[in-house]
């Protein structure tokens, strides 16, 4: 019996030796599996860390992050100025787009707050009744501009000089650019200052200049400086002396060139070959504007060429601002409206283009010279089309002539005296610089 005991008990201590052991079998593999586990867990953690860290490097947002799960220490103003790069210049052609009613963001400032606005295009200090024309923001179709930050552009701008180059349009809208950024800019640290040929606005505080400078051929005319600006002279030009402009635009960072409205007077424009403006007995001969034109902006572009430093300073040259100046190119119900003068709304049917005499020759010129350039860059800003629509932004009998305003005489003339060449401030001008700021956030 005791033998059998034994041997029945030796089994069973076996028996349980093998669970025992299966047991602990058991229980290493599960802890294994853990261990496997939390290894696999903590590199997966590893590795989306890492895609987060390279994502916002490279100035991108994880799909894999909510936004309402970014801190505000991710959000810094350096990612805020990435997206913007990203978005209007990459993304989408921001020239292509529509007009939007907004009267929540829009106008970006107000005419009595701007204290360098001048009374040539204060349309509502002028007697302007109706204000929605200041209203409309600019939809690219592909894309959102981001809001105008004036601060963001001022410090892109910082310890650099911002020139607009041209005619009176240019002078429009170098007013609008000091209008979107003088009210962030602290008090007693921003003057305006006018020379025979200049117009500048400078501020200490970001040691900043944007200024304008008169130049509405480009190359030397009769029309300089601005005191002959006043049309009643027909112009005549000297299409190769461009060095007496241009040795002022050296030092600038970026430069915005147009020249348009002056070349759409007549079919031929006075050339003088030689001599100087100031000798009276100068001789000079009549050329096609399209030929005298190609050969300003060949003259333009070579300077460009030989005296630019595309390291340092960035060209760029605006396309013809349009006018309005016969209303049966959109007036199909035949009210009786001259040019421009009764207009309260743009066109709204931007289905097809409209034709409102823009000369569309000139433009192409303008386009394929400056293709041509191989050391500088220019960039064609290509405001024309989303202007055609805007009948409702000049200045028509709102704006100062020679200084004086209408007389209510002169406003029964509307051919004569209202202005559809020129635009209200704040307006249409607002917008080309929006667009322009991009380029110069971009280019910082």
């Amino acid at each position: 019996m005791f033998n059998q005991f034994s041997l029945m008990f030796t089994n069973q201590s076996n028996k349980m030796k093998q669970t025992g052991a299966a047991k602990r079998s058991s229980y290493l593999y599960v802890l294994y599996v853990v261990i496997i586990v939390l290894l696999l867990f903590l590199l997966g953690c590893y590795l989306y860390n890492e895609k987060q860290r390279i994502g916002q490097f490279q100035g991108f947002k994880t799909d894999n992050l909510p936004e309402e799960h970014i801190s505000p220490l991710q959000q810094s103003k350096e990612e805020k100025d990435k997206k913007i790069d990203l978005v209007a210049l990459k993304v989408c052609d921001v020239f292509t787009g529509k007009w939007v009613l907004d009267e929540v963001t829009h106008p970006l400032y107000k005419e009595d707050e701007c204290e360098f606005l001048s009374e040539w295009v204060a349309c509502t200090r002028n007697g302007r009744p109706d204000s929605k024309y200041q209203k409309w923001r600019w939809q690219p179709r592909d894309c959102s501009l981001p809001r105008f930050d004036a601060k963001l552009l001022l410090e892109k701008l910082r310890g650099k000089k911002l020139m607009f180059i041209g005619d009176s349009i240019h002078y429009n809208q170098w007013q609008s650019m000091v209008c979107m950024v003088q009210s962030t800019i602290s008090s007693g640290t921003k003057t305006l200052s006018h020379t025979a040929q200049m117009s500048i606005f400078n501020t200490e505080e970001y040691n900043t200049t944007i200024s304008f400078y008169w130049a509405p051929f480009l190359v030397e005319s009769n029309a300089d400086p601005p005191d002959k600006r006043d049309g009643k002279r027909e112009p005549i030009i000297m299409p190769r002396s461009i060095s007496k402009h241009g040795k002022n635009w050296k030092d600038a960072d970026f430069l915005v060139f147009n020249t348009y409205t002056w070349w759409t007077r007549h079919s031929k424009i006075k050339v003088l070959r030689q001599g100087s403006f100031t000798n009276e007995t100068k001789e000079s001969n009549e050329v096609g504007i399209y030929i005298m034109y190609e050969e300003v902006l060949r003259t333009w572009t070579n300077w460009l060429e030989q005296n630019i430093d595309p390291n340092r300073t960035s060209v760029f040259f605006s396309s013809m601002s349009p006018t309005h100046v016969r209303s049966s190119d959109w007036d199909v119900n035949g009210r009786a409206t001259r040019k421009c003068e009764k207009e309260t709304e743009p066109i709204l049917n931007m289905s097809k283009p409209v034709d409102v005499g823009t000369n569309r020759r000139l433009r192409e010129i303008a386009v394929n010279v400056t293709k041509s350039t191989t050391k500088v860059h220019v960039t064609f800003l290509n405001v024309t089309t989303m202007s055609e629509f805007r009948k409702d932004a000049h200045t028509s009998f709102y704006g100062s002539r020679s200084g004086s305003l209408l007389t209510p005489v002169q406003k029964l003339d509307p051919r004569t005296f209202a202005d559809c060449y020129h635009w209200c401030l704040p307006g249409l001008p607002d917008t080309w610089n929006e667009l322009l700021s991009l380029y110069i956030i971009n280019k910082s």
